[in-house]
């Protein structure tokens, strides 16, 4: 059985740090590439970073680089999302995406920056 478990979201107060996790079972876990997205209510969900399957390669979306930063372990089949200088606008559910012949989505967890 395929799942993918995301964990770490909360409530931070701008300019602080989150780091999240997402456990994956049931797959290859070294043969998938994992994307971090994001959605808040009433917009598409948002690509926010990416990881190549070896972890070699990572990609961001112009609006978390320099502050988020993406990372695997193949060997505890993780991924993480260390997420610096929080801003409010960073508020969503981050959801972990696998991607390879198929595509695997966990259920998310929420992310909230707030005073």
């Amino acid at each position: 059985q395929v799942q993918l478990l995301e964990s770490g979201g909360g409530l931070v107060q701008p300019g602080g740090s989150l780091r999240l996790s997402c456990a994956a079972s049931g797959f290859t876990f070294s043969s998938y590439s994992m994307k971090w997205y994001r959605q808040t209510p009433g917009k598409e969900r948002e690509l926010v970073a990416a990881i190549s399957s070896t972890g070699r390669s990572t990609n961001y979306a112009d609006s978390v680089k320099g502050r988020f930063i993406i990372s695997r372990d193949n060997a505890a089949n993780m991924v993480y999302l260390q997420m610096n200088t929080l801003k409010p606008e960073d508020t969503a559910v981050y959801f972990c995406q696998a991607v390879s012949s198929r595509v695997y989505w966990g259920q998310g967890t929420q992310v909230t920056v707030s005073s």
